[in-house]
C-alpha cells in the first residue's frame, strides 16, 4: 500500500540545549552529568550572546524537571508551582514567549501556552497535556533534525548508543505508536526497550536493532500525510477563501486559531459543520460579515492579538529581497516556511530563517532539480509557487454515474506514483506533495469525487471516509449491495477500525455476485507484481479475512 512516515514538525530556533531535557529526564544520558553550576554558566552565556531573549530566570525558581518525566503531572495547569512549570516556561521562551521564568503558572504563562497551541495547530485549552508537551519538545530545535530512517543518511541498522537525527525520527515514530520515549536523539535503554516491544507486537524478530524490517513496520502508518504541520492562513499556501468541505493543513491551523479565540472544536483538519458554525460564531463576535467562509477579513481578525510572527509577504513582491537567506526574520520568511510545509517540510512557522529552514530549502531545491545553495532566489521562488498541471482528461462532471469512468481512465493511462499526473491528485485536498512521499489512496478517491462532482467530501484519511458514510453525510452511505462506481474501504487487520496503517480505499469496478469483485485503486501495485505503485485494477474479495465496507455515493 505504500504507507509513508508522518513528517515531524520542528523549529528553526536553536536555543541552548540546557533545558531539563539535558539533565532532568528519566533516561540515562551522558549530557545529564552536567552539574547545575555548569548549566547556569551556559544559560548565562546564552543570554549574553542573545540566544535566549526571554527574561532571565528568577533565583527562587524551582529546578527544571523534564515535562515527559513521571515527576510531572499528566496535565500542567494554571495555579501550579513546580520545576515542571520552570521547564515549561523555558520551553515557551525558546519559542519567543518572553515570560518570566519563576516556576509559577500564572496568567502570563497561560497566555503563552494558548499562543503556542494556536501556532502549533493543536487544541487551544491552556492545559499542557501530552500533545502540547510533545510539540514543545519536537518544535524546540533542542535535538538534531529528524532524518528519514530509510534514507542513505541513516545506517542500515540503527542501534543503541547512537545519537543522531535518525534516532530522533525513530523516537518520534515510536511515540506515534504510543511508546512514551523521550525525543532526544539518544538511543538509550528506554528507546531500546520500546523498539523491542514494538518488534514483539508486530511479529518481528526481537533484537532491539532497527533494521530494514523494523523500519518498514514503523513507517506503516496511517493513510495520509501529517495534518499537524502549521501554515499561515494569510500565506499563498492556503486558498483565498477557506470553505466547508476542504481539509488539510490550512483547516487544522484555522481550527486551532478558532479555539484560541474561544471556540471549542476538534483540530482534525476537516472543515465540517462544527467548524463552519465556529467560524460564523467568531465572525459575529468580531463584528465582521457572517458567511462561514474564511476570507482575508476573517483571517486578519483571527491573527489579531496572537504572538508576534510576521504576517506573510509574497516572495515575488518588492517587499522581499531578491535572495532570501539564512539569518533573515520577516514576513517573507513566514511565507517561505508556509510554502515549504505545503510541499512537505516540517517547520514551525515563526518567520525566522534558521538552520532547519535552510535544510528544508536545500531539500526542496534538490527535489525540484534546482541548484542546491539554500538561497531562495527567483528560481526557487518560482518552484515554490509552481502548480502541478492537472490531467487534461477526463473532464469534470457527471456525478456518481461517472465515478468508475473517471477512475478507470486513470488506470488505463498508466498513472504511476511520483508522476506529475499522480501528484496532481493532491490538489483535491489542498496538498502539493509528491505521491512518492505519502500514502495517497484516499487522495485518489477524493480527486475522483472532485472531478465528477459526485460528492463534496474530500479527505486524505480512509477512516474519515468510513465515518462520513456511517453518519450518512455528504451524500455518502454504507451499502451491503455493492455496484460498479461505489467506493470500497479495506481494513487489512480485520478489526474494523480502518485506522493504524492497516487501511486502504478504492473504487468498485465489477461485482461477480459472490464474494469476489474488482476495483480501481490508487497507491497500489499491479496484480501479482512488485513494480512501483500507481493506479491499477485489483482483484478483491469479501471472504479473505479482512474487513470490507462499501460506500454508496448518491
Amino acid at each position: 500500500m505504500g504507507q509513508r512516515g508522518t513528517p515531524v514538525r520542528t523549529t528553526d530556533r536553536d536555543p541552548l540545549r540546557t533545558l531539563s531535557a539535558v539533565h532532568g529526564g528519566t533516561q540515562s544520558r551522558r549530557h545529564r552529568v552536567l552539574s547545575r553550576s555548569i548549566r547556569a554558566l551556559m544559560l548565562a552565556a546564552a543570554l549574553v550572546a542573545g540566544v535566549l531573549t526571554a527574561a532571565p530566570a528568577q533565583a527562587a525558581a524551582p529546578a527544571a524537571i523534564n515535562l515527559l518525566s513521571s515527576s510531572c503531572p499528566t496535565d500542567i495547569v494554571q495555579g501550579q508551582t513546580s520545576g515542571c512549570v520552570t521547564e515549561l516556561q523555558n520551553l515557551l521562551n525558546a519559542h519567543g514567549a518572553n515570560i518570566t521564568v519563576d516556576g509559577n503558572f500564572g496568567a502570563n504563562t497561560l497566555s503563552a501556552v494558548k499562543s503556542f497551541q494556536a501556532s502549533a495547530a493543536i487544541g487551544v485549552d491552556g492545559r499542557v497535556g501530552p500533545i502540547t508537551k510533545d510539540k514543545l519538545y519536537i518544535f524546540s530545535g533542542l535535538y538534531p533534525a529528524p532524518v528519514d530512517l530509510r534514507s542513505a543518511s541513516c545506517p542500515s541498522d540503527v542501534i543503541r548508543g547512537q545519537n543522531s537525527g535518525c534516532v530522533v525520527e525513530l523516537q518520534n515514530l515510536l511515540r506515534h505508536y504510543g511508546f512514551r520515549v523521550e525525543v532526544d536523539g539518544d538511543f538509550g535503554p528506554a528507546t531500546e526497550a520500546a523498539v523491542r516491544s514494538f518488534q514483539s507486537a508486530n511479529g518481528l524478530g526481537v533484537d532491539g536493532r532497527v533494521g530494514p524490517q523494523t523500519k518498514a513496520a514503523l513507517y506503516n502508518l496511517d493513510e495520509g500525510p501529517s495534518q499537524g504541520l502549521g501554515v499561515d492562513l494569510r500565506s499563498s499556501a492556503c486558498p483565498s477563501n477557506i470553505v466547508q468541505g476542504q481539509s488539510g493543513l490550512c483547516v487544522s491551523t484555522l481550527q486551532a486559531l478558532l479555539n484560541g479565540k474561544g471556540q471549542n472544536i476538534s483540530v482534525d483538519g476537516e472543515f465540517g459543520a462544527n467548524t463552519a458554525a465556529a467560524v460564523r460564531a467568531f465572525q459575529s463576535s468580531a463584528g465582521i460579515g457572517v458567511d462561514g467562509q474564511v476570507g482575508p477579513q476573517t483571517k486578519t481578525a483571527l491573527y489579531s492579538g496572537t504572538s508576534g510572527v510576521p504576517a506573510p509577504i509574497n516572495l515575488t513582491s518588492s517587499s522581499c529581497p531578491t535572495d532570501i537567506v539564512k539569518g533573515q526574520k520577516s514576513g517573507c520568511v513566514t511565507e517561505l516556511q508556509s510554502l515549504l510545509n505545503h510541499h512537505g517540510a516540517s517547520l514551525a512557522v515563526d518567520g525566522d530563517f534558521g538552520g532547519l529552514t535552510d535544510s528544508a530549502v536545500r531539500r526542496f531545491q534538490a527535489d525540484a532539480g534546482l541548484s542546491v545553495d539554500g538561497r531562495v532566489g527567483p528560481n526557487t521562488k518560482s518552484a515554490l509557487y509552481g502548480v502541478v498541471t492537472p490531467p487534461s482528461s477526463p473532464p469534470p462532471g457527471g456525478g456518481s454515474s461517472a465515478i468508475l469512468r473517471v477512475a478507470q481512465a486513470e488506470a488505463d493511462a498508466g498513472v504511476r506514483e511520483g508522476s506529475a499526473r499522480a501528484n496532481s491528485y493532491g490538489q483535491s485536498v489542498g496538498l502539493s506533495l509528491s505521491t512518492s512521499g505519502y500514502a495517497w489512496c484516499a487522495v485518489f478517491v477524493s480527486w475522483v469525487a472532485q472531478q465528477t462532482g459526485a460528492t463534496d467530501y474530500r479527505h486524505s484519511y480512509v477512516d474519515h471516509w468510513v465515518h462520513a458514510a456511517q453518519n450518512g453525510t455528504h451524500g455518502l452511505s454504507v451499502t451491503t449491495s455493492p455496484a460498479p462506481g461505489d467506493i470500497v474501504a479495506f481494513d487489512w487487520d480485520g478489526n474494523g477500525d480502518f485506522t493504524g496503517g492497516n487501511e486502504h480505499i478504492g473504487i468498485v469496478r465489477t461485482v461477480s455476485g459472490g464474494a469476489s469483485f474488482t476495483t480501481v485503486e490508487g497507491n497500489t501495485h499491479a496484480e501479482g507484481s512488485s513494480a512501483p505503485d500507481g493506479v491499477f485494477v485489483r482483484n478483491r474479495s469479501t471472504n479473505d479475512g479482512y474487513n470490507v465496507l462499501f460506500i454508496r455515493v448518491r
